[in-house]
């Protein structure tokens, strides 16, 4: 991942910029407690539309009926049939009107479901609710017992559909027996007959869900009543053993709900809970001996999964632990796994989930006999390729004599061979400069001191006074070289210039003191004394270069940098080093010792610390002149110039089709060396080894090589035909500024518009530990992402987070600013980033080979469709370009994986560090940071900027459900 610096120039900024930002220094995430732990693996499975829910296996377990919010033009729910080995989907519903509750035949032959779309009012019923949403009228989501309704049946053949049911009234939550011959199913049908008492009659047309009641339909289509209770009898499901249903029965004022069972052919009706809240979608473990359901026991809107047992003896147990909905659960005929409906998904909605169930595990907890037979493992999803060449690749590449592939060094030159190398064996194209698979560019890779640098104090009735350099004082690494003055100085306090916003009241530190040929003297950072908001807003202001540019506006000669005693700073001068940018800033910039700045001030009568004391306060200090002296200085820069180079393959596509816009798949090859760059992580006794960087990012090199083989192998094999071509493109210069990725665009792209040479970029960055799921970023940059992603993913049994974020500090970001939509993969922050600690026997390696597969479904999805994903522009986070970057270190590694927390979820805290020394740990949600709410990364960041190094402050974590104030001393960064 790239440094921070990118993401500021690029004006983005989140991701591992605030990992970077925030973690640091070592030390490994502390482990943490199985949150769920009857289950294992969750993903999700749905992606796609508004919503999703109701998911119901088919009798083999390899396919799952679902109803989804997904048509064009209809806003309601229809049916679809899932492929859980192949991802294929198949709306199995008519498409018009409503529907609901589908279910498979056990034979797999036929689908039935509920719908509506025989009603001659449907079309206009879609409409209508369509106006209303787009209104922002539209109701709180509810059911609303469509009297229209009708059971239907569709074979899956011929496409035929058949009508069940023709009763008046809803007619719905239907499901077959295990021998197919009868369907149990809720209606309020009696109540169209005239039967109801007058007050009755005036609840029903109230809500019509007061008369419902279960029904049996016999396979010679005869229809019996099941039940006769007041109160909503509905959701009904068959035991294995096709002998018993459970269902909810609601209350009759509808305010609670119990689970109740009974033998279908006769026998009492007996409730299962007595929780007193509203317990709903109860369905059988294939054994029959318990029963999973949902219940808001623990809140009005906090629905969870819990199991009670068949005889309704034990004491409910609890199975999910999310703050939002979990319900509508359903077991697979074998019993060893569950889905079910969750709104734990990246974006919120509603979707369905999947995982491993614990069966051993919940007849323990429920107080249940082992079960006769011993469940066997669960069946896992397609097998991922052999994680043994993905190895092999890692080790390649982090291999000594690659010296952490520094750009522009011998181990970046080795990496590039050795990707060069892969490309050719697998038979791809080279795709580099004049045919060959290298793409060279220049780079600025540091900047040193030459000599010849002199600064030199010149005062009336005194000799001249020299400064060392290196010791006195040090050229700013975007100084213009050459000589300035002698001329006159000035005080300009901290040299910041910031517009008023709300609250917080503009700022000028020049005031109406002409510096036109003076040299200007300013303080680092930022005053530290004011309120957190006004320090906020001011840090946006206050970054070196920003402060050299209005000094060069308002025609001063040079400026000069003093920390000052009140800042906390780990060297007084400013490390010389570029900061993302090769450009100098048009003037003389260098940082002075505070003595320096001290005898600058000796004729005015003041001193640097009272100085800095009232500015800190905020107080209104005007600047003002230092007279009798003058100040000489002669700079003398060397920019060090290298080259990199990126590699690049074609898996040509024939024909017509290989002139339609690429897609292409990237990962950076390069990383930080020794780490003596200014973004290492390294603790002070590992500075200047190298950083081996295996998961950042060799990781995701061998994750490209391992998809170029598959997509390469498949075409060979006439499985996968190209409407595109494929490039594959392993980046150098990432670490740096996306140096490569965006050499690549501005060469392929002349404009601003790339989608006509690109049609999709899919990046993998870090993708070698993944721990609880992977993180896919960037689906908000096409609204074609969440149908690709669930046509892809059910096969490969990889957890997944969705995550909307368009700019981020990877490769990825120089393509969608050219506007092509993308997806980047990533498995989480961890302590080794950026340090000598990141090795190879770290990284999860069949995890890595399923993320690699995942991917190559996800290009050939793309490679192989003539119409390429749409490009949805997003702005950038609000407040984040010009940010001056983070001063204050915490020690905290931001949890990626659980982006919705509400608050910012950590995955560790660095050993040693203010985070750890404050008591923080693995899992804690940080909720609030020096007064400030916190919800999410960007909340965090803006908080971290309004702090001081050296100063205490409160930062509330939830841990366990509790907030818990805890007292954290920020260490300097610089």
């Amino acid at each position: 991942m790239g440094m921070p610096g990118t993401l500021r120039r690029v004006g983005a900024g989140l991701a591992l910029a605030a990992a970077a930002a925030c973690a640091g220094h070592g030390g490994a995430p502390g482990p943490a407690a199985d949150p769920e732990p009857l289950l294992q693996g969750v993903r999700q499975l749905t992606f796609a539309g508004r919503r999703s829910g109701e998911g119901y296996f088919d009798a083999s377990g390899h396919r799952l009926v679902f109803q989804s919010e997904r048509e064009p033009g209809n806003p309601f729910y229809q049916i679809y049939l899932m492929d859980l080995a192949t991802g294929a989907l198949e709306r199995v519903s008519p498409g018009v009107g409503k529907t609901t509750c589908g279910w498979i035949h056990p034979d797999g032959s036929r689908v039935l479901f509920a719908s509506t779309h025989h009603d001659p009012q449907a079309p206009a019923k879609q409409e209508a609710e369509l106006a209303e949403r787009a209104a922002g009228t539209g109701r709180r989501y509810a059911w609303d017992f469509d009297p229209e309704f009708e059971l239907w049946e569709r074979d899956l053949a011929s496409g035929a559909l058949r009508r069940l049911t023709r009763a008046p009234g809803y007619d719905a939550e239907a499901a077959w027996s295990p021998d197919g011959r009868r369907i149990v199913f809720a209606s309020n049908r009696h109540a169209f007959g005239g039967s109801l008492a007058p007050e009755e009659a005036e609840r029903f047309e109230a809500d019509p869900s007061v008369a419902m009641e279960l029904y049996v339909r016999e396979a010679d289509g005869v229809v019996r009543r099941l039940t006769h209770a007041p109160g909503y009898d509905g959701g009904p499901f068959w035991s294995a053993d096709g002998r018993r249903i459970v269902w909810r029965r609601f209350s009759p004022d509808g305010t609670r709900a119990e689970i109740w069972v009974r033998d279908v052919d006769g026998g009492p009706e007996r409730p299962l809970t007595r929780l007193g809240a509203l317990s709903w979608a109860p369905f059988f473990h294939p054994s029959g001996d318990y029963v999973v359901f949902a219940t808001n026991l623990l809140g009005h809107a906090n629905f969870e999964l819990y199991l009670v047992d068949a005889a309704g003896i034990s004491e409910p147990v609890r199975v999910t632990f999310q703050d939002r909905f979990d319900g509508l659960p359903a077991f697979a005929p074998d019993g060893r796994q569950l889905a079910w409906t969750s709104q734990r998904s990246g974006d919120a909605s509603s979707q369905i989930f999947l995982a491993a169930w614990d069966e051993v595990a919940a007849r323990r907890a429920l107080g249940l006999a082992p079960a006769a037979r011993s469940p066997a493992s669960p069946a896992g999803p397609t097998s991922p390729p052999e994680a043994g060449p993905l190895r092999a690749h890692v080790v390649r590449l982090t291999a000594p004599e690659m010296a952490g592939r520094e750009t522009g060094t011998d181990g970046e030159r080795r990496a590039a061979a050795y990707v060069a190398g892969v490309f050719a064996s697998l038979g791809l194209e080279p795709a580099g400069a004049e045919g060959g698979w290298l793409q060279p560019f220049d780079f600025t890779a540091g900047v040193s001191l030459a000599p010849g640098n002199e600064l030199v104090l010149e005062r009336s009735g005194a000799p001249p006074r020299a400064f060392a350099v290196d010791a006195d004082w040090r050229p700013l690494g975007f100084s213009r070289s050459g000589e300035a003055g002698p001329a006159p100085v000035v005080f300009a306090g901290y040299g910041i210039v910031a517009p008023a916003v709300e609250g917080v009241e503009a700022l000028d530190a020049y005031g109406d003191l002409d510096v036109a040929g003076r040299w200007v003297l300013v303080l680092r950072q930022l005053p530290s004394d004011v309120a957190p908001e006004v320090r906020e807003h001011w840090s946006r202001f206050a970054s070196l270069r920003h402060k050299a540019t209005l000094a060069r506006d308002r025609g001063a000669l040079g400026l000069l940098v003093a920390s000052g005693p009140r800042t906390p700073v780990r060297d007084p001068l400013v490390p010389l080093r570029i900061d993302g940018s090769a450009a100098t800033a048009g003037i003389a910039a260098l940082s002075v010792a505070d003595p320096v700045a001290e005898a600058l001030l000796a004729a005015t009568g003041r001193d640097l610390a009272s100085l800095q004391e009232a500015l800190d306060r905020g107080e209104p200090l005007p600047a003002f002149p230092l007279p009798g002296a003058t100040l000489a200085a002669r700079v003398a820069l060397v920019q060090e110039r290298r080259q990199g180079r990126n590699v690049l393959a074609r898996l040509p596509a024939e024909g017509p089709a290989s002139g339609r816009p690429a897609l292409v798949i990237g990962a950076h090859v390069d990383h930080l060396g020794r780490g003596l760059g200014g973004s290492s992580m390294a603790r002070e006794e590992e500075r200047g080894r190298v950083h081996p960087g295996a998961d950042d990012n060799a990781s995701g090199v061998a994750a490209l090589l391992e998809i170029a083989r598959q997509l390469s192998e498949a075409r060979g094999r006439g499985e996968l035909v190209l409407a595109r071509d494929v490039i594959f493109a392993a980046w150098s210069g990432e670490e740096l500024g996306l140096l490569g990725a965006e050499h690549f665009v501005r060469n392929l792209v002349p404009g601003d518009d790339g989608s006509d040479r690109v049609a999709a970029y899919l990046n993998l960055d870090m993708v070698g530990r993944l721990e609880r799921a992977l993180v896919l970023q960037g689906v908000g940059s096409s609204p074609r992402w969440p149908a690709v992603l669930e046509r892809v993913a059910a096969p490969v049994g990889l957890p997944i987070r969705t995550q909307d974020e368009t700019y981020l500090p990877t490769d990825s970001t120089a393509f969608y600013l050219k506007r092509v939509p993308f997806l980047s993969a990533f498995t989480g922050a961890h302590a080794d980033y950026h340090t000598p600690r990141d090795t190879a026997e770290k990284l999860r390696y069949p995890e890595l080979a399923r993320v690699a597969t995942l991917v190559a479904r996800l290009a050939q999805e793309v490679a192989s469709r003539p119409e390429a994903p749409v490009y949805v522009a997003k702005a950038p986070p609000p407040g984040d370009r010009g940010r001056a970057g983070l001063r204050a270190y915490l020690g905290t590694i931001p949890d990626y994986v659980e982006a919705e927390a509400g608050g910012l979820r950590l995955s560790g805290v660095v050993e040693g560090g203010p985070a750890a020394r404050a008591g923080l740990r693995a899992g804690d949600v940080i909720v609030e940071l020096a007064g400030r709410r916190v919800e999410n990364v960007y909340d965090y960041t803006y908080a971290i900027e309004a702090l001081v190094a050296g100063r205490d402050v409160e930062v509330v974590v939830l841990r366990a459900g509790r907030r818990l104030p805890l007292r954290i001393t920020p260490e300097p960064r610089e």
